[in-house]
């Protein structure tokens, strides 16, 4: 029975803003047999982050077609390091971090991808599989000899770094390593194709080249452009530095709030790269954002979409609510039902003050709170005249008893208070 795709894959990248380069004759390929691709994850942390998700996004889609996707964990190249992109060398892992590191992101690559049903469910694969049991000896005789060093020599990762401070054998060999993994792909697994970010053409096409040296077959290669925000700068970075995937390294709350804070200059682009909705769905939702940018139509969907894909329905739900708490005039309830993780995640970055625990055990008056034992106000005749104009809030509740105190029963979670002065100037008081 002859193949037929669900969709055109490469015609799909190509309107996601996905396609930056594929080898001649790779859409023919893909639409007329069902072809096995790989992509491959470097541990060099124990969780992916969202620069990973390009990456992972074409293998879903390469699934959602009907093709055979593979996620290959690079147990063996992880010990290398690979220098695409890279104008230092990079820190060697010891196997002890690597086995680590794999094993958090292997995790989250099975919520991604569909590895039960179908005879086109997902592969995961660790190249120290191979690379375990293979000696230098054996490699430099079967894999090295037909590779020249004028052909390395000619990568980009290279003579970047060549025209720098030059590259260790260690990371030159790099390209060759990552060149015998497609090999091995194509010869066990009967593996054609490659993807990755455009930064990793040398390196597929080396495996190519490799295939068509030792086999006399042929294999062929898609990358993604590396995804840049509308300043130049990289995509994947907030103030606090990469957005991982991972839950203890940044809160579905701070997720949330990335997606929903992507610039306007971008909403339309990246809804079509990471968005999973239809062609039509996307459309229909550019449609409604356009000309009403103010409403950030694109930027809720899209961040809705990736918290409960990524973390899940429930944390998309608290996340929602906790940005109604501080961006969207919730109340005190609001603020009680969110969960300790949310709360203290939608803490951060506002100015926080840490005070004994002992202050409250037996009540503090509310002005030396607030002008005292912290600078929330410049004085207590400030913090008075405020309270009395009604423009002081106390855990989302208006507080104006000049003459109160503050104990334990205020405390969220048993930790924090909440002040609000005016509309939107928040302050944490945090006992230590």
């Amino acid at each position: 029975m002859s193949f037929r795709p669900h969709f055109d894959f490469v015609e799909e990248l190509r309107w996601r803003g996905l396609l930056h380069d594929s080898m001649p004759g790779t859409q023919e390929l893909l639409n007329s047999e069902q072809v096995s691709g790989y992509c491959g994850f470097d541990p060099t942390a124990d969780s992916l982050h969202i620069g990973n998700l390009v990456p992972i996004t074409l293998l879903i889609l390469l699934q959602k077609a009907g093709h055979k996707p593979i996620a290959l964990v690079g147990g063996a190249t992880g010990m290398v390091g690979d220098p695409s992109g890279k104008s230092d060398e990079r820190k060697l892992l010891d196997i002890a971090q690597i086995e680590h590191n794999l094993n958090g992101q292997k995790q989250q690559l099975m919520k991604f991808l569909d590895f039960e049903k179908g005879e086109n469910r997902a592969e995961m694969v660790n190249n120290y599989e191979w690379f375990g049991k293979f000696g230098f000896l054996e490699f430099i005789r079967d894999v090295g000899k037909h590779i020249t060093v004028n052909y390395m020599m000619g990568k980009d990762s290279v003579k970047n770094r060549l025209e720098g401070g030059g590259m260790s054998f260690t990371e030159f060999s790099y390209q060759l390593v990552q060149g015998y993994d497609f090999y091995h792909l194509f010869t066990q697994k009967g593996c054609k194709l490659q993807l990755g970010g455009s930064d990793q053409w040398g390196n597929i096409t080396t495996g190519t080249e490799l295939i068509r040296r030792k086999t006399g077959g042929e294999a062929y290669a898609i990358t993604a452009p590396l995804i840049t925000k509308s300043d130049g700068t990289k995509f994947g970075k907030s103030e606090g530095g990469n957005v991982w995937l991972d839950r203890k390294k940044t809160s579905p709350y701070r997720f949330y709030q990335f997606w929903l804070n992507v610039a306007d200059e971008d909403a339309v682009r990246f809804m079509k790269i990471y968005s999973l909705k239809s062609r039509s769905e996307i459309e229909s939702v550019i449609a409604a954002h356009t000309g009403q940018e103010h409403m950030r139509t694109l930027q809720k969907a899209l961040a809705e979409e990736m918290t409960e894909r990524v973390h899940s329905a429930e944390d998309l739900t608290l996340a929602i609510k906790a940005t109604h708490v501080f961006f969207g005039g919730g109340t005190r309830e609001d603020l009680l039902a969110l969960d300790s993780e949310t709360l203290s995640s939608s803490l951060e970055g506002m100015e926080k003050f840490t005070i004994e625990s002992t202050l409250l055990s037996d009540g503090v008056p509310v002005l030396d709170l607030l002008a005292q034992h912290t600078s929330i106000f410049p004085s207590k005749g400030e913090a008075r005249k405020m309270m009395q104009a009604q423009a002081v809030s106390i855990n989302k509740e208006k507080y104006t008893d000049i003459n109160g105190s503050i104990d334990n029963s205020f405390l969220l979670q048993g930790k924090y208070l909440l002040v609000q002065k005016g509309k939107k100037n928040y302050f944490v008081i945090e006992l230590n």
